[in-house]
């Protein structure tokens, strides 16, 4: 059981107690979520004095003194794993790492092993624990895509990173090979997305109440006579978005086993996450990476 005692000063006097714990979140850099602070004190681990406060709303007074008490989270039933791993940039509070194909981010049901938190733990001493089962993810890519992906191994940075990441400001671009001669040199796809009526575990652009706003810029770096070489930015972060969107256009890319036109021929998915670029953290200042074009592209075009 983890404990923390608050008191209240008189610049925080009148504060809503969400906001005041959220304040010594911030100002102590602990990394407490929204989310888990309501939870905190629906939950009853918020005292004060002798009571246990569960009104969110409460305004806080000048020298009320609070407790926070803070269960355990309960041990990872992931193991770590020696799998290679390529270490792009590492300090005290991120990490970016150039993913293999063919490597799935974080466990599933089913599929406990060889996944890339396996070998997250086995590389460093501290992940984030936002979310336990998924230890440092911050962001994902699909099994499929090779590329740059941002690993948090605190809870600060988890939340300011994921906090960028909703904010769409982290600047993110993907190389990809695509079927068929692009009409364009450059530009833009709105079409929102939706799960897909009938294969559940699938995608699709679709116009209900459901579907989800989403857009991709793309730039026509080479053109073949069957296909295409591409630039994509994704300024949204929808499931399988850029496989979707450029299946929708007729140009699925290479090796799409989901989204692409049978029969696949291709030995692996032609989409790799080429840069990412966002700010630091703790430092507030702009970071960017960039990994090279994988051969197998550069022999293929």
């Amino acid at each position: 059981m983890q404990e923390y005692t608050l008191k209240v000063s008189p610049e925080q006097e009148g504060m809503r107690l969400d906001l005041f714990l959220a304040d010594f979140s911030k100002r102590k850099k602990i990394g407490f979520s929204r989310t888990f602070i309501q939870n905190l004190i629906q939950k009853g681990n918020i005292v004060l004095g002798l009571s246990k406060i569960v009104k969110p709303h409460l305004k806080v007074r000048v020298n009320d003194e609070f407790r926070i008490s803070i269960e355990e989270k309960k041990a990872l039933t992931v193991e770590p794993e020696a799998l290679p791993l390529e270490i792009v940039y590492e300090d005290n509070d991120l990490a970016v790492i150039n993913k293999p194909i063919d490597m799935v981010v974080h466990p599933a049901p089913g599929n406990n092993e060889h996944t890339l938190v396996n070998a997250l733990l086995y590389q460093f001493k501290n992940l984030s624990d936002v979310n336990p089962g998924r230890p440092g993810i911050v962001h994902r890519l699909d099994k499929e895509t090779s590329g740059l992906l941002v690993v948090a191994k605190n809870n600060f940075s988890h939340l300011a990173l994921t906090k960028q990441f909703t904010k769409h400001t982290i600047k993110r671009k993907y190389i990809a090979v695509v079927l068929g001669k692009m009409e364009f040199d450059e530009n833009i796809i709105e079409l929102p997305i939706v799960r897909h009526p009938l294969k559940r575990k699938s995608m699709a652009v679709g116009f209900d109440k459901k579907a989800k706003y989403a857009k991709t810029y793309y730039r026509t770096l080479k053109r073949a006579k069957e296909f295409s070489l591409l630039e994509l930015e994704p300024f949204t972060g929808r499931t399988h978005q850029l496989r979707v969107h450029l299946s929708f256009l007729g140009h699925p890319i290479l090796g799409d086993k989901k989204y692409g036109k049978p029969p696949v021929k291709f030995g692996r998915l032609y989409l790799h996450a080429k840069t990412i670029g966002f700010t630091h953290p703790r430092t507030l200042k702009y970071i960017e990476f960039t990994s090279d074009i994988p051969e197998e592209f550069k022999q293929f075009m």
